[in-house]
C-alpha cells in the first residue's frame, strides 16, 4: 500500500511538470530592435531585424519587410553574424533578407539579429515598418525548424512592427500587407489583446491537470 501510494504522488508530480513545461514553452516569431523610431527629413536611421526561436532549434530564415515607399527609402541590409550566410534584396516598399546556416546538422536557437537596415527619411509622416507574414503564400515571412522534415514554426501575430516619425511627423500611414484572398489588410501599430479562444488550450490543460490530481488523490485517499 505505502508503495501505491508512492507511485501516486510521483504520478501527480509528472502530471504538474508536463502540463506547467508545456505551457512555457514559446513560438518563433520576428521582431525589430525599437518599437519606435525618430529621423528627420534627408537623414538615415538603422533598424535590426532579428528572429527569436522560441523553443525551437531553427536552420534558417525568410524575412519580408514592408513599409511606406513615399515616407521612407531602404537604402541598404547589411547581414549579422547570427547566420553565417544572409543575403537581401531591396525593392520599393519591400526588403526581402534570408539568413541560414551552411553546415549541415548545425542550427540555430534563441534570438539574433539577421540584419542591420538603414532607412532614410523622405518627408514628414509617421510610417509603420511590418513584417509581410501570411501562411497562404510562398514569398512570405518563416522560421524553419531543424528536422527530417523542415517545418514553419513562424507565430505571425507575434511579430512585432516599428512606428517611424519622420521629420514633423503627421498622421500615422499604416503598412498595408495584401493578402491572397481578401484584398489589403492593415497592420496594426499594437499587438491586439489575447481572446478568449487563444487561451482555450491552455485553460484545457489546467482543468486536465485538475482533474486527472483530483481521481489520483481520490484513489489514494480509499486505499
Amino acid at each position: 500500500m505505502r508503495i501505491l501510494r508512492y507511485t501516486c504522488i510521483q504520478v501527480v508530480l509528472f502530471i504538474l511538470f508536463y502540463f506547467f513545461a508545456a505551457t512555457g514553452a514559446h513560438a518563433a516569431f520576428m521582431k525589430f530592435d525599437k518599437t519606435t523610431a525618430t529621423v528627420s527629413v534627408g537623414s538615415t536611421f538603422t533598424l535590426d531585424a532579428a528572429v527569436d526561436a522560441g523553443s525551437d532549434q531553427i536552420t534558417s530564415t525568410d524575412m519580408w519587410i514592408l513599409y511606406d515607399p513615399t515616407l521612407l527609402e531602404a537604402q541598404s541590409a547589411s547581414p549579422s553574424a547570427f547566420f553565417p550566410a544572409v543575403t537581401n534584396n531591396i525593392t520599393s516598399g519591400k526588403v526581402y533578407i534570408a539568413g541560414l546556416v551552411t553546415d549541415p546538422g548545425t542550427y540555430k536557437t534563441g534570438v539574433g539579429t539577421v540584419a542591420t537596415i538603414t532607412f532614410k527619411g523622405l518627408k514628414n509622416g509617421v510610417a509603420t515598418i511590418a513584417y509581410d507574414c501570411r501562411a497562404d503564400v510562398s514569398n512570405s515571412s518563416k522560421v524553419i525548424k531543424n528536422a527530417v522534415d523542415p517545418t514553419n514554426v513562424i507565430v505571425c501575430s507575434q511579430n512585432s512592427t516599428s512606428v517611424v516619425t519622420i521629420g514633423a511627423g503627421g498622421a500615422v500611414t499604416p503598412t498595408r500587407v495584401p493578402t491572397a484572398v481578401y484584398g489589403q489588410q492593415v497592420v496594426p501599430t499594437a499587438l491586439p489583446v489575447t481572446g478568449f479562444m487563444d487561451q482555450f488550450p491552455k485553460l484545457l490543460i489546467v482543468g486536465g491537470f485538475f482533474l486527472i490530481s483530483g481521481i489520483v488523490m481520490r484513489v489514494f485517499l480509499l486505499l
